[in-house]
């Protein structure tokens, strides 16, 4: 009986989703209206400037209770963000790229402190030269600042990312600051029919923000930011990344709870036919939607292929992804953005690193592809699959390869 009852609860709230025509930039100024949060502070920047310039309309006709700071640089868009959620508000932000770049010193101050912020990035390629379109060098370049990272593939998945990352970042368990990218352009600005939930029911899933600590409270003073020298920095950047270890499970916890209440399922990576797949590549974004198109086209072909699309790039799910792939012959891994001195992109030294212990390993290649916005379409990743069927039948391969650059 009680199954039955969550069930038509289930189909209730689904039944009370509204569908909208919006871009990823509109699905996050959306969703950040429907969690209402405390502070905002924005400095523009393309291609995520309608993020806040939509939310500082909703602030101007006052449907939310927010105080939006209007600073003089990313840099201070950052600051105010981590001043206001140490303050004990709930406190967001959002940048690309340059901006992003500028805000590094604070990243590290966010997570350093357990802040639970969180930061829709318009991912958008890194100067110079000056290109506005989108790859992901820019959260690639902070992965290892103690930020979660939730990577997108459409306008459904920005607005669903977002609310559930102010469930994460707020557990007691992880206070940590999250990123919640979409690719530029491609998302930001490309219209889709996403699914909305009514403002009651985000705002109950959300929740009030009761941080435990915080500077404003009078009766229980407190200290922030205190000079760490040798003999107790290393023990507090230790336990900064305890929390990190442990966030996939309370990531899951959240979204099974969001399945419930919201209808669509999340985990940690999405695998699109990999049952008896014996190639896979594995994606980060919006081209994940366009592998499935490759990954379908050849499988009526008669090839086994797969897809993974990683959904949490921080924490990585090396373990997870290792048993994913660990049928596979061969598996090839996409970055869209490059290691330059590294060996292949970031994405291809993760992958490499959770299937190295294995016993039984794929053959894996890397292609770093896209940069700069560069297109990427089907026959290019399907060209990708026939490298891996050769490598496996041959024994050569290029283990980096350019997708798509002209020589």
């Amino acid at each position: 009986m009680a199954k039955v009852l969550q069930e038509a609860t289930k189909m209730t709230q689904v039944q009370k989703m509204v569908k909208k025509a919006l871009t990823g930039n509109e699905a996050a100024a959306y969703a950040m209206r429907q969690i209402n949060p405390d502070v905002v502070a924005a400095y523009p920047i393309t291609p995520a400037t309608e993020i806040v310039q939509i939310y500082s309309s909703y602030v101007a006709d006052g449907l939310v209770n927010t105080e939006f700071v209007a600073v003089e640089s990313e840099h201070s868009a950052m600051s105010a963000t981590v001043g206001a959620c140490a303050a004990g508000g709930r406190a967001m932000t959002a940048t690309s790229s340059q901006g992003l770049a500028l805000m590094w010193e604070m990243l590290y101050i966010a997570a350093g402190l357990r802040l639970p912020i969180v930061m829709p990035v318009t991912n958008r390629a890194l100067s110079a030269p000056i290109n506005i379109h989108g790859d992901h060098s820019d959260t690639m370049g902070a992965r290892d600042a103690g930020w979660i990272h939730i990577f997108s593939e459409n306008s459904q998945e920005v607005y669903d990312n977002i609310i559930q990352a102010i469930r994460i970042a707020e557990h007691k368990d992880v206070l940590l600051p999250v990123m919640v990218t979409m690719d530029g352009f491609i998302i930001s600005h490309a219209m889709e029919v996403v699914e909305v939930a009514p403002d009651e029911l985000v705002s109950k899933f959300v929740g009030i923000y009761k941080p435990d600590r915080y500077l404003l409270d009078i009766d229980n003073p407190m200290t922030m930011g205190g000079l760490d020298f040798t003999d107790y920095y290393f023990e507090h950047r230790r336990s900064l990344a305890e929390p990190m270890f442990h966030a996939k499970e309370h990531i899951l916890a959240v979204a099974s709870e969001f399945e419930r209440e919201f209808g669509r399922k999340y985990g940690l990576f999405e695998e699109y036919r990999m049952d008896n797949a014996e190639y896979a590549i594995v994606v980060l974004g919006s081209t994940a939607g366009t592998a499935k198109v490759a990954v379908d086209e050849l499988r009526e072909q008669g090839v086994k292929a797969g897809m993974i699309k990683v959904r949490i790039f921080r924490p990585f799910p090396y373990d997870e992804i290792a048993h994913a792939v660990s049928e596979c012959r061969a598996a090839a891994v996409l970055d869209r953005s490059d290691g330059l001195a590294g060996r292949g992109g970031p994405v291809f030294g993760e992958v490499r690193s959770a299937i190295c212990d294995m016993e039984k390993k794929p053959v894996t290649m890397n292609y770093v592809y896209g940069l700069g916005g560069r297109d990427i379409n089907v026959e290019m990743i399907k060209s990708v699959y026939k490298d891996l069927q050769r490598a496996v039948a041959t024994g050569e391969r290029a283990l980096v390869n350019y997708l798509g650059v002209r020589d």
